[in-house]
Order: C-alpha cells, then structure tokens, then sequence
C-alpha cells in the first residue's frame, strides 16, 4: 500500500494506469480503491487493516457489473490468504465460501449454494491435506442430510465412489457401480 491521497498505478498490471484512491487511517491502517476500467466505479478495494503494508482483504468485481462481489482475506493475519467468499449470482448474498483451515495455501473446505436459495447445498473437503478435495457432498432436497457422497477412497486424487440415498429416511445407503 501507499500514502494516503488520489494517484494512479497500475494495480491490475495490464498496462494501463489506474486511478486508485488511498484512505489512511490513524492507527496505520489503509485502504486502496482502485477504478482498474475507468469507468468511475471501484473494481477492487484493498483494506490493510492492521498497518503492516499487507492487504488482509482484497475485495473484487469478478463480473464487471459494478458490484464488488467477491472477497479474498487472510483471517488468521499470517499474510496468506485463508478464505474467499463470492456472490456468484449478484443478489448480494455469499454463495460460495473457500477456506485454507490448515494454512498450508490449499483449499480444505468449499461450502456452495448451487441454487441460490439462501441456503448450502454442496460440501467439498481436502480431508488429508493433500490439495485435493477427496469428498464432496450434495444435499439436493436441502434438509440438512447429504443425499450423494462423492469420495476419493483410493487416495489417487480422483472421486470414485459414490454413495447416495433417495432422500427417504431410512433408506439405506447404496454404492454407484458406475463410478470411476
């Protein structure tokens, strides 16, 4: 980040200078607006929020609708972002949430909302810590059970088992013979 004021940069580095916005707070703490379109509206704003000159949240327009939709932050504050949440479908409700749990720069949870009805539908989970999400779960009548488990249980990085149910309690889990 930057001392505080109006300028220009290249944030996006196509090139072009940006115009960029710099607010400083008292206590050391920044936040950098940056216009990367020209078109007047923020397409990224990054907030330093403890003064060390590292953004702890990068939010963006992924879309170019004018609306900062998704966010990347670094919750634990050892510089490495952890965790990204987006409103894929733009009516300003986050349905789609990543996190690193364990800090080591992979994904270990993705928690969807596929439908977009406010409520999540779809699990996926790195379960050793490999970079590879090795199960994901579909909860496609929204009751709060999986109905298709999707597992890697060879550990060769592939989902190739899949157990389902068809959404009745009681019904008895069964194995896809279909699956690779």
């Amino acid at each position: 980040m930057s001392d505080g004021g109006d300028t220009t940069m290249d944030v996006n580095n196509d090139g072009v200078a940006d115009d960029v916005i710099i607010e400083q707070g008292t206590d050391g703490s920044q936040t950098m607006i940056a216009d990367t379109d020209g078109d007047g509206v923020a397409d990224e704003v990054l907030v330093d929020s403890d003064g060390d000159g590292v953004a702890n949240e990068v939010y963006y327009d992924t879309d170019g609708d004018g609306r900062l939709d998704t966010v990347v932050a670094d919750t634990n504050g050892d510089g490495t972002a952890d965790t990204m949440a987006q409103d894929r479908d733009g009516d300003g409700k986050v349905d789609l949430v990543a996190t690193d749990s364990d800090g080591d720069g992979n994904v270990d949870h993705v928690v969807a909302d596929q439908n977009y009805d406010g409520v999540a539908d779809t699990y996926a989970v790195d379960s050793n810590g490999d970079g590879t999400l090795d199960s994901v779960a579909v909860d496609q009548n929204e009751d709060g059970t999986a109905d298709a488990v999707a597992t890697d249980t060879d550990g060769d990085g592939t989902l190739d088992t899949v157990h389902y149910t068809d959404g009745v309690p009681g019904a008895e889990d069964t194995t896809n013979p279909f699956a690779r």
